[in-house]
């Protein structure tokens, strides 16, 4: 039986600009500016963290799992996400969300927040050290950066049967909600010399199964760290995937592999349509293919284009939710939605773009790209097309393109304000949140499953949550109402 799907994503953020140029630097004041503005400075515990555990059960002596940097800035926010420094950009990972719609704004969210502390920092500094950042997933130059999402799935389901069903998807699933993007970057990628991709990560990744990230980076990441009970969950972390300006692009990204997680527990891999044969290859090959009609053979002996593949397992995901409802997924009004987009997105990409261009990331982009490359007679290589590519991403109003090209938004201005201070009702991120809200003082770190608390004297008190759909609203919203000071929440817990 399928579980309840708790989801929510990561994402890096492109940076330029700072002090003398350094993006360490640079992503540490835009942390630091919007926790100073916040007024919570509150550590993230890295107690559990085990990024070289693999669901494989074995150690691949060839790979290295990431490196977790505990000395750059790092905090928790009262909307129950993470903000730091990852490497060399500045991160938002969003609190557990409960459903695709959910996710969908608490990421959008991400991104005004990511525009608040970019327009505090540039506050500070002089006009020529100002900071700009981009959601996007490669700076030009070679070097890719991620948007990781993350899903709960059961324990019990075999490892490789999630290798099966679900690289079908991932490698396909650009022609609707890839990001697009400009020429290409890596040596594999320019040997084709393509004009415009549907995906920034695709021509990124080397290999189908991997504990990797930064890389050769695999289709199917094997990172194990569930952030939970380990005996009953798996945190399936996907890090093929682009950073999407569409809302409903994001929605449709993560509602559709929520669903299909949630089939491949229900019933089995067996439904899906079958591996390609060389999945690298397919998925480097899709993203070049404009046309949408590049078929590669695959491990049933028949050949299917990336269209092929989202069509078949749209079918797969429909026929589950009328089978069984999919309420492990959202309300029937919320999935009928989500269904509804996936599937007039996929036509439309191949039947009519402009009636998608307003949910198609890539399709936006790609009519903006042409557009000013007809206008002004340009050739496929002339840099000013790179710049569009970059500009679309821009998350200064007045530069970026995605705000102008008509994208149909999701959320309300409203939600979005609310979802940046406030966590979501539905996972134990209420209980961070508001933990933090309510008590910063007291608070000295946090992660996804524990709050640690510090109440000036004898030792520090950690509050597990092992469970990330315990912690609720409807769980914790009177206790937490009813405790004035942690020493009271920490009583009231214990009783």
């Amino acid at each position: 039986m399928a579980i309840a799907k708790v989801l929510g994503i990561e994402t890096e953020y492109g940076i330029a600009g700072g002090p003398d140029m350094d993006p360490i630097t640079s992503s540490s004041i835009i942390v630091n500016a919007y926790a100073q503005m916040g007024r919570t400075r509150i550590n993230w515990d890295f107690e559990g963290e085990t990024p070289d555990m693999d669901a494989r059960g074995r150690v691949d002596l060839t790979s290295f799992a990431p490196i977790v940097e505990t000395h750059l800035a790092n905090t928790v926010l009262t909307n129950g996400a993470r903000l730091y420094v990852d490497h060399a950009h500045p991160e938002y990972s969003s609190p557990e969300c409960r459903t695709p719609r959910e996710a969908t704004l608490y990421d959008v969210a991400g991104e005004e927040i990511m525009r608040r502390a970019m327009g505090i920092a540039n506050d500070s500094l002089e006009a020529s050290q100002a900071i700009t950042l981009y959601k996007n997933n490669s700076d030009g130059k070679g070097n890719s950066y991620g948007t990781h999402e993350n899903y709960l799935v059961r324990r019990d389901v075999e490892f490789a049967h999630l290798i099966r069903a679900m690289v079908p998807h991932f490698v396909s699933r650009q022609v609707v909600v890839g990001a697009g993007k400009v020429g290409a970057e890596t040596e594999a990628g320019l040997d084709y010399h393509p004009s415009f991709q549907l995906s920034q990560r695709a021509e990124f990744f080397e290999e189908v199964v991997g504990l990797e990230t930064t890389l050769k980076r695999p289709i199917i990441n094997t990172r194990d760290e569930p952030h939970s009970d380990a005996e009953r969950f798996r945190r399936l972390h996907v890090i093929i995937g682009d950073a999407n300006m569409s809302q409903t692009a994001t929605f449709v990204k993560l509602g559709s592999t929520a669903l299909l997680l949630a089939c491949l527990e229900e019933f089995g891999p067996e439904g899906f349509p079958a591996m390609p044969k060389a999945p690298v290859h397919a998925v480097r090959s899709f993203a070049r293919d404009l046309t949408l009609r590049e078929a590669v053979p695959c491990d049933d002996n028949r050949s299917r284009s990336a269209w092929d593949f989202q069509d078949e397992l749209w079918h797969v995901a429909n026929s589950y939710a009328l089978r069984t409802g999919a309420s492990v997924i959202a309300s029937s009004d919320e999935v009928t939605l989500l269904l509804t987009q996936w599937r007039e997105m996929l036509d439309g990409v191949l039947d009519d773009r402009d009636a998608v261009a307003d949910r198609v990331d890539w399709v936006a982009k790609w009519r903006v790209v042409t557009g000013y490359q007809s206008r002004y007679s340009l050739t496929e290589q002339n840099a000013k097309l790179r710049a569009i590519d970059l500009q679309y991403h821009d998350l200064r109003p007045t530069h970026s393109l995605a705000q102008r090209v008509g994208l149909r938004p999701l959320s309300t201005d409203e939600e979005v304000r609310e979802a940046v201070h406030n966590p979501p009702d539905s996972t134990r991120a209420y209980f961070r949140g508001q933990c933090v809200a309510r008590y910063p003082e007291q608070i000295v770190a946090a992660n996804w499953d524990s709050v640690v608390f510090d109440l000036g004297e004898g030792p520090l008190q950690r509050v597990p949550m092992i469970d990330p759909l315990r912690g609720t609203r409807a769980l914790t919203a009177e206790l937490l109402e009813t405790s004035a000071t942690a020493s009271e929440l920490l009583d009231g817990l214990d009783r």
